[in-house]
């Protein structure tokens, strides 16, 4: 049965130190500003989470969303694809310091690696990486005589996501591109907890357009008003 939250930090009380947490958002694109922020309002009132796994696209943008949480001293590792990206000076930092590791994954391999989690596939095989430091200590096999390096699955304690709309038992649609890695992280993780623009009442989504099935959603929060990554970074908010 979803829960619905009145409260924000409600829906994040229970994630401990040391969790692995699926974060949505291709940059800034359906990133989950307020739960992210929320989460950061925990950490600094009590002291946890900590020591936390982050798997995301990319590894956060100036000084909000998932760079805060870095900047905060929250993370311990980042799984990614992109972690230089425009405005990455919180992860830089910290990686230059030897505060936090990095495991770097192809971005096809990644979202491949979720759905591989979410569907109960242990391992798979792709090209992608053959040949390079990234295929180092891995598994590779040979296939119609072509070289292949073998995956495993992603699967996180919690995913933190975006949808657009949503209903009483969490079906979910999204905004364009916003939909991105979050109907992967939902299923692949134990707990997922949603924010959403509009909540509505069961039937208040046509089926055929719901993307993520309530019974991969766990935990929902309305905010009408979500906060945009971008529009942050170039007003300079710095929520760390």
């Amino acid at each position: 049965m979803v829960e619905i939250a009145a409260q924000i930090g409600d829906t994040l009380s229970d994630i401990p130190d040391g969790a692995r947490l699926m974060i949505g958002g291709f940059g800034g694109s359906g990133a989950p500003i307020e739960l992210i922020h929320a989460l950061i309002d925990r950490f600094n009132t009590t002291g946890q989470p900590k020591n936390l796994t982050v798997i995301n696209n990319n590894a956060g943008n100036g000084g909000v969303g998932i760079a805060a949480m870095i900047s905060a001293g929250m993370v311990a590792k980042m799984v990614c694809s992109f972690p230089r990206s425009a405005d990455a000076v919180a992860f830089g930092t910290a990686y230059m310091n030897g505060d936090i590791e990095l495991e770097l994954v192809p971005q096809g391999t990644l979202a491949e690696r979720i759905r591989a989690g979410g569907a109960g596939i242990p391992a798979f095989y792709t090209p992608t990486s053959f040949g390079t430091d990234l295929a180092i200590g891995k598994a590779t096999e040979e296939f119609e005589g072509k070289m292949y390096v073998r995956e495993r699955w992603l699967k996180a304690d919690f995913a933190l996501i975006k949808a657009e709309c949503a209903d009483r038992l969490g079906n979910l649609t999204y905004r364009m591109a916003a939909r991105n890695f979050a109907p992967l992280m939902a299923m692949a993780a134990e707990v997922t907890i949603a924010q959403t623009r509009t909540l509505l009442d069961p039937g208040g989504i046509d089926p055929q357009e719901v993307i993520t099935q309530g019974i991969f959603v766990d935990r929902l929060i309305a905010v009408p008003s979500p906060e945009q990554e971008e529009a942050l970074v170039r007003d300079e908010v710095n929520y760390a």
